[in-house]
């Protein structure tokens, strides 16, 4: 591996898994990245080596910590898992014509996975700086033109993202918060169709969302019934 990989990931995984995760980060390095082919890499990869892989192609290192600038009610950054992921792009779903907004985004992790699964352009929503700044250097590490983390309050931003189609909480918060959020995502489901793929995060009941059939388990898929026929999304640019 490069130099550049966290020696306690490497240690985690096979030679082999070492080495497509090598050859996964060179080509998206080189702008060469191809969705299909990423993920018959990943999940060439055993199920139990997934999580440490990916963070190899990522490049992700120790995080920094929480720190005073998560709310009262916010909920410390959690990582989810990356068969979570695979479900929620399966299920929701999330194709390369949508845009793709992580409520909660931490380290970017999750944003720069959906992107390289799928081609969607991706923006993650962060309140803590130190992990805005750890998801900036990811995104600029790689080259992720399509992937932006902005720094702010959900709860007072998420109404500005006007071009997302496909949201995503792993569990940020909950109560008023998550309230404030869901009544500032109406208007734009208003406009296009919205999915919200929820972890381990009942929604409070809104007559603009229903909970889509679906296996159980910690994901929940909701979408948007206003009727505006096919799913779809924009580009982010």
């Amino acid at each position: 591996m490069s130099d550049r990989a966290p020696p306690r990931y490497a240690a985690e995984v096979g030679a082999g898994e070492l080495a497509s995760a090598e050859e996964a980060r060179r080509a998206i390095e080189r702008g060469r990245h191809d969705p299909a082919a990423f993920r018959a890499a990943l999940l060439g990869v055993p199920p139990g080596d997934r999580e440490a892989w990916v963070d190899l192609v990522l490049g992700l290192d120790d995080l920094p910590p929480d720190g005073p600038a998560l709310p009262p009610g916010g909920v410390p950054y959690l990582p989810c898992s990356v068969e979570v992921i695979l479900r929620l792009v399966d299920e929701a779903p999330v194709r390369a014509t949508d845009v793709f907004v992580d409520v909660g985004a931490g380290p970017g992790r999750v944003v720069a996975l959906v992107h390289l699964l799928t081609g969607a352009g991706a923006i993650g929503l962060e309140i803590q700086p130190e992990l805005v700044r750890a998801a900036r250097g990811l995104t600029a590490r790689l080259g992720l033109s399509r992937v932006a983390c902005l720094e702010g309050d959900a709860a007072d931003v998420a109404a500005f993202m006007v071009v997302g189609s496909v949201f995503f909480l792993n569990c940020p918060f909950s109560g008023a918060r998550l309230a404030k959020v869901l009544d500032a995502l109406e208007p734009i489901a208003r406009t296009r169709p919205l999915r919200l793929g929820c972890v381990c995060l009942p929604l409070p009941p809104r007559p603009w969302l229903a909970r889509a059939p679906g296996r159980e388990g910690e994901l929940e898929i909701h979408r948007s019934t206003f009727g505006h026929g096919a799913l779809g999304g924009s580009v982010a640019g």
